[in-house]
């Protein structure tokens, strides 16, 4: 109801849907929008598994997350409108359908590989041995 409320309003029009080229909103090529995406999931991740760790402060996790979240907004909405989530990538292009369908691909595939990454650098370099 919200968007809705803006004249002239249209749901294809994009809809804060994840793109990369003409879908992108700086116009990103799909090699930058999957490093972006990949990179950003990977260290949204990390700080996760960081803050969550029974080694970490007790208390603080949601604020290193919610920080951390908010910094990658700011990076990564320029490049890709920023997904780190397939679910979230998903329930835009269903609206929006078209473009945002045929891509949706890479924004199911980057943050699991930026995930499995992040999974095993920390359990490498970060867990206790």
């Amino acid at each position: 109801m919200i968007a809705s409320g803006q004249a002239g309003f249209d749901v294809s029009a994009g809809f804060a849907t994840n793109g990369f080229g003409a879908s992108s909103p700086g116009g990103y090529s799909l090699v930058a929008a999957l490093v972006c995406e990949v990179v950003m999931t990977f260290m949204f991740l990390m700080i996760i598994l960081g803050s969550t760790d029974k080694r970490a402060p007790a208390g603080f996790a949601p604020i290193a997350i919610g920080l951390g979240l908010t910094l990658i907004h700011l990076i990564s909405i320029p490049v890709t409108n920023t997904s780190v989530n397939p679910a979230r990538s998903t329930g835009v292009a269903v609206f929006a359908g078209g473009a945002s369908i045929s891509q949706l691909w890479l924004f199911w595939v980057a943050p699991i590989v930026g995930a499995i990454l992040a999974g095993l650098v920390y359990k490498c370099f970060c867990s206790e041995k």
